[in-house]
């Protein structure tokens, strides 16, 4: 039989979440300021022979997807993964799961911010290879991945150990 977690342990869990999103927010928040003041739209500056910063608004979803569905779609999408993930959290023990939805977390808030505050979302980080461009992408949209990649891990995972016991 499972242990009703302790209040605390929710508590602390939420602390925990909130400290994880948080940072991902705030260096999301800080780096698109510093691309807004400092970089014009479609400018570019080299940083690596394969990485630039440019500064590229993104109205619709990853890869700039589905653009013509309109910044109010993404914006009630966004509230209702924000609140699943809240709930999945809560529900959670502190772990590699906890951690990348915690990271989901902080990269949907991120650019959730942006489609409220402007109506689309800034992305400066260009990765190329010669003249093939990965999408411009931010740290949002990084949390995003890496948090979607652990949590796929650790789910895959958890399903190999249930098949093997």
């Amino acid at each position: 039989m499972q242990e009703m977690p302790r209040s605390s342990d929710n508590m602390n869990k939420g602390i925990l979440a909130a400290i994880i999103s948080s940072m991902v927010v705030f260096l999301d928040y800080l780096t698109k300021s510093i691309i807004v003041a400092r970089v014009s739209p479609f400018e570019s500056i080299k940083v690596l022979p394969f990485l630039q910063i440019v500064h590229v608004e993104n109205e619709g979803a990853a890869f700039g997807l589905f653009r013509a569905l309109g910044n109010n779609v993404f914006i009630i999408i966004s509230f209702v993964a924000i609140f699943v993930i809240i709930l999945y959290l809560l529900k959670l023990g502190k772990g590699l799961e906890f951690f990348s939805l915690s990271l989901i977390l902080g990269g949907a808030a991120g650019n959730l911010i942006g489609r409220m505050k402007v109506g689309k979302v800034i992305d400066y980080i260009d990765i190329y290879a010669g003249k093939w461009h990965w999408p411009a992408f931010n740290i949002a949209d990084s949390a995003l991945t890496v948090g979607i990649i652990l949590f796929l891990c650790s789910n895959l995972k958890c399903k190999k150990n249930i098949k093997e016991n």
